[in-house]
């Protein structure tokens, strides 16, 4: 197959993630950038570091030396919480930009050895649910958490200025009003769209990296599918007593597996402390959002409730992804092992066969994508943090303490 070809399926499997995080300057930049790429990425950096600021730094000011009511404090801190994980997850992405792109180059390079059309197609079959995870994970996010904050800018809300009252447009996040005054007219809008932006900001940067774990985790998938096949097809009839081919075809084997191996280290490398930063934020926002409905039941209408529900789903998917990344990579791993044992080792030279312990050996050791090497991301973990009675637990100690 020719090389434009091979380069055409690789940009279609990553061809999400640039769309991703192109637009907020996160897409990590190749050795031949030209100088106005580094600068238009520079600019946009720039840019979504303001927007971030603008609504986090007003918003922590509101609520710690503004806002007097403890009810409308505890409802700011939600959205204030989402809004600082943006922000880390962005930092993040960009101080892990070069890890990033040796990931990206990686996979460019596993589709450039592969000459079997048969692994070509399981590859090709794993980018494609690669790119259907990361478009969910863009439907989720965007959908949920951005539908909260149209919501919230569609109602208009009375406040008291001096001995009468004005209407206003709610804003997701509240604003310190020693910096601008939002309860009058275009300030109140501009505001408004001002953290709408950063609303797409922060939540651009949340897809973009559940998508690049969501690809960069198929396509480990693919290569540890690759080999399992080359582990089946290891004892070949005839061509199984010809110690020359079989020492060669396992040499090969090892190779694949601590290629395959690597990239994943390069994984957990670049995704353990947005998975630790989006593990404990997510869990922290579906206990306030508990809270929220559990404590202003009878004062929201039906629009932000259905607000409260989507976001609920979409933090409770997005947690989902990371542990259900982190379990299959750890079953496919383990699965290697497995096949090994189960091949025709005794139609195997002897001393071709002694590699097989290796690879059952390291096969053997949990590969784990943590969260912030402190916590293993699996099914199990999604069970212990979506819990209804670790939720409950939370939202009536703070319940306890405030009231």
């Amino acid at each position: 197959m020719c090389q434009s070809v091979i380069r055409d399926l690789h940009d279609h499997s990553v061809q999400l993630n640039r769309w991703f995080l192109k637009p907020i300057g996160a897409w990590p930049r190749s050795s031949v950038s030209t100088r106005s790429e580094k600068a238009v990425s520079r600019a946009l950096i720039f840019t979504c570091y303001f927007f971030i600021a603008f609504t986090v730094i007003p918003c922590a000011l509101n609520v710690f030396f503004e806002e007097k009511d403890l009810d409308l404090k505890l409802r700011a801190i939600g959205p204030l919480s989402h809004w600082l994980m943006g922000g880390m997850n962005y930092c993040s992405l960009l101080l892990r930009n070069a890890d990033i792109l040796r990931c990206v180059q990686h996979m460019e390079t596993d589709w450039k050895v592969i000459k079997r059309p048969q692994d070509r197609d399981i590859m090709a079959k794993n980018a494609k649910l690669g790119r259907f995870m990361a478009g969910f994970c863009a439907v989720f996010m965007h959908g949920g958490v951005f539908s909260y904050s149209i919501v919230s800018g569609m109602t208009k809300i009375e406040v008291s200025v001096g001995n009468g009252s004005v209407s206003m447009l709610q804003l997701p996040c509240p604003f310190y009003s020693k910096f601008v005054d939002t309860r009058f007219s275009p300030a109140n809008e501009i505001v408004l769209l001002m953290q709408l932006i950063s609303c797409f900001i922060v939540n651009s940067t949340t897809v973009g990296a559940c998508s690049l774990a969501a690809v960069f985790a198929m396509h480990a998938c693919g290569q540890l599918d690759i080999l399992n096949l080359r582990l089946n097809k290891l004892v070949e009839s005839q061509d199984a007593k010809k110690n020359e081919s079989a020492q060669q075809r396992m040499a090969n084997i090892v190779d694949h597996h601590l290629r395959v191996l690597r990239f994943i280290a390069y994984i957990e490398d670049v995704m353990n402390q947005i998975c630790l930063v989006e593990l404990v934020g997510c869990t922290f926002n579906l206990c306030m959002l508990g809270y929220y409905s559990i404590t202003w039941w009878n004062k929201i209408d039906t629009k932000s409730i259905a607000a409260y529900i989507i976001v609920y789903i979409s933090m409770s998917f997005n947690i989902f992804i990371f542990c259900y990344i982190g379990e299959i990579l750890t079953q496919q791993c383990k699965k290697v092992g497995e096949t090994a044992y189960m091949t025709d080792w005794y139609r195997l030279p002897h001393k071709t066969a002694l590699g097989l312990i290796l690879i059952i050996s390291r096969s053997s050791t949990v590969i784990k994508i943590t969260a912030g090497k402190l916590i293993q991301l699996s099914i199990a973990t999604f069970s212990d943090v979506s819990t209804d009675k670790l939720h409950f637990r939370v939202i009536d100690r703070i319940i306890f303490y405030y009231r």
